[in-house]
């Protein structure tokens, strides 16, 4: 079962398709965020090309967003336990929605979608030196022009855009 997503930006609108029964512990984390109204004036903060991170050996291209936790804002829930894409099956494709993360067990608030096939976010993938991969629970379903749009805010020398592109309203469908 597919729960759907609505994501209202200030370039568009786009869907994701929550995948509820393949990704238990992501999807219930993203849909407690929504449910909460934690989304609303969420910003795409950060968008990764193949050009603005040259340090980093290992290539992707993402648009992460998402509630950003800090000291006068502390994330509402406790991060969620590591889902691996080898359990769960979903895979880093083209327009596919996952948890971001620092060390397995940390991702809470913040999430990012795939430009085009990412094979190194997957389990076993050499993009984080854990080799345990990213925790993709969902795949944007209709208004992937409005993720592309967002993708094209990137900055040429910097993974944070400088303007963040702000999503005014995220609620299920």
């Amino acid at each position: 079962m597919t729960i759907p997503v609505i994501l209202e930006t200030e370039l568009g609108t786009f869907t994701i398709a929550v995948d509820d029964k393949n990704a238990p512990i992501s999807a219930a984390n993203f849909l407690a965020y929504v449910d909460g109204g934690y989304l609303n004036d969420a910003t795409a903060y950060r968008i990764v090309t193949d050009s603005n991170e040259p340090e980093k050996p290992i290539k992707i291209e993402v648009v992460q967003w998402g509630y950003r936790a800090s000291d006068e804002r502390p994330a509402p829930f406790a991060p969620i336990a590591h889902e691996t894409n080898d359990v769960t099956g979903i895979k880093h494709k083209n327009m596919t929605v996952s948890m971001a993360r620092f060390a397995p067990g940390s991702a809470a608030s913040e999430f990012f979608i795939c430009i085009g096939d990412q094979p190194e976010l997957d389990f076993g993938g050499k993009r984080n030196p854990d080799g345990q991969g990213f925790a993709a629970f969902g795949q944007v379903v209709e208004g992937e022009d409005t993720v592309r749009r967002i993708f094209g805010k990137a900055a040429a020398e910097s993974d944070h855009p400088e303007v963040p592109v702000t999503f005014s309203r995220v609620v299920r469908g």
